[in-house]
């Protein structure tokens, strides 16, 4: 209240004052016998519009940037705060010599000079390669626990960003039930509201995997084997949700766990650890070597002619050569080869010999 008081009376005062000024311009330029016409009168417009807008336009500019910079280290900014710095010592030593140009450029460039090296200087400190007080500044990231509670740290190896696909995917669960979760599982608004958007469709499929997906998070954050968080951000520049989770992780130096190829094969571009859910079932699926015998049931033909294709009981397919005659048959076979492929592991086998 005190708050909103003060800005409608500051930001009064400026309009008013710049509505004198205004006016007194004007009618010195223009209308001189109009001077109490031009100048209360765009006083006392610019002290009304400024008493009824001040709250607004500063309550929505503070939101938009506490949201951009939620998510950026407090080093960075104080690296960027001393890149400007430097930018505007560096301008002021070539405006010394601008300011004896005689005329507006005088006055003009010594001013665009400021301004461009200041960005400049900004910017290029800005960077995370030149973080210079990332050692000394301990970053906490606020996020909200289930609706608000502790901060957690802003480091990569605490910090896990999960994508809508892996939660509707729904093994991310049992993953986490077995404790092999480290840090803090952070879900972002966004992904919520695309869950949501899911779970609200008029698709009954695409409906029933929103609302597992739901059901999901909300076993995960009973069960209490992983700490999770609610990040209350968005990017609204980003034209998907895979581009705000790519730009987020930057920010915080977290890694991604999804389900998502296109997004995993983007996210390691920018040099962003992807924890695969795909690959993780694949490289816990039993070890098998050539020679070995397995015990399988043909259940369809093979791309090849002869070929008879099964599966072992955790989904890794088997192309049995010579096999199409024992469709629907359970037989002994000896695998011969493995390949690894993006899609998963393929056994190649033949017809055991007895």
């Amino acid at each position: 209240m005190v708050a909103d008081l003060v800005s409608r009376v500051v930001g009064g005062a400026f309009l008013a004052t710049a509505g004198w000024g205004l006016g007194g311009y004007i009618t010195d330029t223009w209308a001189p016998e109009r001077y109490v016409l031009w100048v209360f009168g765009l006083a006392i417009s610019g002290g009304f519009i400024g008493l009824i807008s001040t709250p607004f336009i500063l309550g929505r500019l503070s939101r938009s940037i506490a949201e951009r910079t939620r998510a950026i280290p407090t080093s960075r900014m104080l690296s960027g705060v001393v890149g400007v710095t430097i930018g505007l010592l560096v301008a002021l030593l070539f405006s010394i010599l601008l300011w004896r140009i005689p005329g507006w450029p005088g006055t003009t460039f010594p001013i665009a000079l400021s301004l461009l090296l200041a960005y400049l200087g900004g910017m290029i400190m800005f960077s995370p390669s030149r973080d210079l007080f990332q050692k000394f500044v301990p970053e906490h990231s606020s996020h909200s626990r289930n609706g608000g509670g502790p901060k957690i740290p802003n480091n990569q190896a605490g910090i896990m960003l999960i994508d809508t696909s892996a939660i509707i995917d729904g093994r991310i669960a049992s993953v986490s039930q077995t404790g092999f979760l480290q840090g803090t599982l952070v879900i972002p608004r966004f992904v919520l509201n695309e869950l949501r958007h899911v779970a609200d469709s008029g698709d009954s499929v695409r409906r029933a995997r929103g609302r597992r997906g739901l059901e999901i998070l909300n076993q995960i954050r009973m069960d209490g084997k992983v700490q999770t968080e609610v990040l209350e951000i968005d990017y609204p520049r980003a034209r998907d949700v895979d581009a705000k989770l790519v730009g987020l992780a930057k920010d915080m130096g977290a890694s991604i766990v999804t389900t998502d190829f296109n997004l995993n094969r983007v996210a390691q571009i920018d040099g962003i650890t992807v924890l695969n859910v795909n690959e993780l079932a694949g490289s816990l699926r039993p070890v098998v070597i050539p020679g070995e015998k397995l015990r399988l049931r043909i259940i369809q033909e093979g791309k090849e002619a002869g070929q008879g294709v099964g599966f072992l009981e955790d989904g890794t397919m088997v192309v049995v050569e010579s096999g199409i005659r024992y469709i629907d048959s359970e037989i002994n076979v000896t695998a011969t080869r493995i390949l690894q492929t993006a899609a998963g592991r393929i056994i190649f086998a033949q017809p055991a010999r007895d």
